[in-house]
């Protein structure tokens, strides 16, 4: 039976900020594995072990992935955007810093919300959910001026990582709107990854190959532990958790929440690379705790 909700409940509030916690923290952690396996090669590994881990999942459980329910090709177009959205990413960092491309990234709400309303009339925005939206953003962009600088890429290169960035959100927000509007919608969580990451594990090596990247014979211990906690955390356990939100929540909604990550981004830069927090942190935390609060605010009966 569907149980769709029309605002986030507390469960739906603490997991988002879980998942939240966890993708600020892992922009940091993909930039440091940079160093040592190539950008489009450490997605697709991620994804490759995730689709193995995921079909695993689902064969102990009893969730059935391939029977025919008419969400194949909406199922492939999802596959494939969500290919195009980790593939920016990962380019993105090699070429500009994580809290600039975190910034451009999470532009995606933007499009959720500007798109999804023309296919799915119940997801339309009202004023006040529109301030929040926009209080949010700004209050990201105030975390992160201090934040976007370019140590480590080359300046002249820095536009690049800016744009793959930009594209990743426009992707991610594509994702969200095939996902809410069409069959997909009415899938299992698992079957709506499963398109997701299946299709990213076929498509990602041949993208890395075409590039002409390095494919080292052996990890260091790190680069291990890196890529394990990616695929079990990142690209299997959170993107359950949200693939599941989403059929279950408003995705307006949950994409004005996500705002948290870039903040939760740069509290991760500043932990492990030394950043200094300074007072336009703590402005934006309030501020973007007053969007989702607004974003989030349920209309008058």
């Amino acid at each position: 039976m569907d149980t769709r909700r029309t605002h986030l409940d507390p469960l739906a509030m603490g997991l988002l900020l879980l998942c939240c916690l966890f993708w600020g923290m892992q922009q940091v952690l993909v930039k440091v594995t940079l160093a040592e396996i190539p950008p489009v090669l450490q997605v697709a590994i991620r994804f490759a072990c995730a689709t193995a881990l995921l079909w695993l999942w689902c064969r102990v459980r009893g969730t059935p992935l391939m029977t025919p329910d008419g969400s194949l090709w909406p199922g492939l177009l999802a596959g494939i955007l969500f290919c195009g959205e980790f593939a920016c990413i990962y380019l993105g960092l090699a070429h500009t810093s994580a809290s600039r491309l975190t910034l451009f990234l999470y532009t995606a709400p933007f499009w959720v919300a500007l798109l999804l309303p023309l296919r799915v009339k119940s997801e339309r925005l009202r004023w006040v959910q529109w301030l929040g939206l926009g209080l949010a953003f700004v209050s990201v962009g105030l975390a992160l001026k201090d934040g976007l600088q370019t140590a480590g890429a080359d300046a002249h290169w820095v536009w690049l990582g800016d744009a793959y960035a930009i594209g990743a959100g426009v992707l991610w927000g594509l994702t969200t709107v095939v996902i809410r509007s069409t069959r997909i919608a009415s899938l299992s969580a698992e079957k709506m990854l499963f398109y997701q990451v299946g299709v990213s594990s076929c498509l990602l090596p041949l993208v890395s190959w075409l590039l002409g990247e390095s494919w080292p014979p052996t990890f260091s211990p790190f680069a291990q532990i890196s890529l394990a906690v990616q695929t079990v955390v990142g690209a299997f356990a959170s993107y359950l958790v949200w693939m599941w939100l989403l059929r279950h929540y408003p995705a307006t909604r949950l994409n004005a929440f996500v705002f948290l990550t870039p903040v939760f981004a740069l509290l991760s830069g500043a932990l492990w690379l030394g950043e200094a927090i300074t007072p336009a942190l703590v402005v934006a935390l309030v501020g973007v705790t007053v969007g989702i609060v607004l974003v989030n605010r349920p209309p008058k009966s």
